[in-house]
């Protein structure tokens, strides 16, 4: 199997798990020897050789059937009937049939042809997209499911072995007049860390807002309780509530009827200092992991802007910056509002392409 294929066959599985199924990398492994085995006729062989070995519970299988749609393009491939053999429903990708009825070109040939513009598409510039490569991207996106670690609370369950649990203990010697009973145990309750998203609504930030919108979007969708969405420009704005919307169309459209400063000027520093003393210092940012969007374009004071992000430092677990133009060759953070925010930073990544935002779901999930 060439190269290109397997970095395919990954790529998809890669998708897959950012979507939230268990795609491990047994399974994977599982589905690139499929590949290998098995000759690839029909569109559908692909389909059930992703199936068959990614997938692990029932849940999963629409999602899968999602990210299969949206990865190679078109819809899912029916289920083959019941006569068809077994071993031929673990097959690969998208072999076009010729008119006299056979494959067309050998099998590495044609899944490098069907899935490579799906990974040149991943690593595409946003800015940069036509109508149609964007319709493409907003798909992709809406299957990421940003979320952080989870961390011990402070409440516990019962657990087999661990700490005594004192109150449990004494209840069933109470039960047994008094006499000594078997000890309960107890352990912590893991509860996943608050996320909050702060994107940069502003004129430089246009050619990104709305795939990083789409972004936010899927964050909400994931687990709405524990995340919380604000747009910066000249003014603060919460728009989690109409990022909670199921379609991610209506969601932007009720958020850009909330955002009255959209495509504006930059004041990162007074929208900042809003969220911090409205949200941030009351609990919103207290051990949350804090994921701000912007290109760090200032028209203020950088110094004000540098003092807001050591309060938000000094708040939350972890400061993540995501620059559009981190990723481009050359970069230097020599913006003045950029250099004023690094030195508080955990992290400072890249959010320019389709592949940059599946990253930034992995350093999201870092504990």
């Amino acid at each position: 199997m060439s190269t290109d294929l397997t970095s395919v066959l990954v790529g998809f599985a890669r998708t897959l798990r950012n979507a939230g199924v268990q795609a491990t990398g047994e399974r994977v492994e599982a589905m690139v020897a499929a590949v290998a085995a098995l000759d690839v006729t029909r569109p559908e062989d692909a389909y059930w050789a992703g199936r068959l070995t990614l997938c692990g519970e029932p849940d999963d299988l629409p999602v899968y059937d999602a990210a299969f749609a949206a990865y190679f393009g078109g819809r899912a491939p029916a289920r083959p009937p019941a006569s068809v053999p077994a071993r031929r429903r673990g097959a690969a990708l998208f072999a076009q049939d010729d008119p006299d009825g056979g494959a067309a070109g050998s099998r590495d040939d044609d899944l490098a042809v069907a899935a490579s513009p799906a990974e040149v598409l991943r690593r595409r510039d946003l800015a940069v997209l036509s109508a149609a490569e964007r319709d493409e991207v907003r798909r992709l996106v809406a299957l990421l499911a940003p979320a952080t670690a989870a961390r011990p609370s402070r409440r516990h369950r019962p657990a087999g072995a661990g700490a005594v649990d004192p109150p449990r203990t004494v209840r069933r010697m109470l039960r047994h007049l008094g006499e000594p009973a078997r000890l309960a145990r107890r352990e912590r309750r893991d509860k996943p860390r608050r996320l909050v998203l702060l994107l940069d609504v502003s004129g430089s930030m246009a050619p990104y807002a709305d795939s990083l919108l789409r972004f936010a979007h899927a964050a909400v969708r994931r687990r709405p309780a524990r995340t919380e969405a604000f747009t910066l420009g000249t003014r603060l704005t919460r728009v989690t509530r109409a990022l909670r919307h199921r379609d991610p169309d209506g969601a932007l459209r009720a958020a850009g009827e909330a955002i009255p400063d959209w495509h504006g000027g930059t004041r990162l520093a007074d929208s900042l200092k809003a969220f911090l003393d409205r949200w941030g210092q009351r609990g919103t940012a207290r051990g949350a992991v804090v994921v701000l969007f912007s290109d760090g374009w200032e028209r203020g004071d950088p110094a004000l802007l540098a003092a807001q992000m050591a309060r938000l430092s000094r708040l939350a677990h972890r400061v993540v910056w995501v620059n559009p133009h981190r990723g481009k060759p050359g970069y230097e953070p020599l913006v003045a509002g950029m250099a004023a925010a690094l030195p508080y930073l955990d992290d400072f990544v890249a959010g320019h392409s389709l592949a940059a935002l599946e990253d930034l779901v992995g350093v999201i999930s870092r504990s």
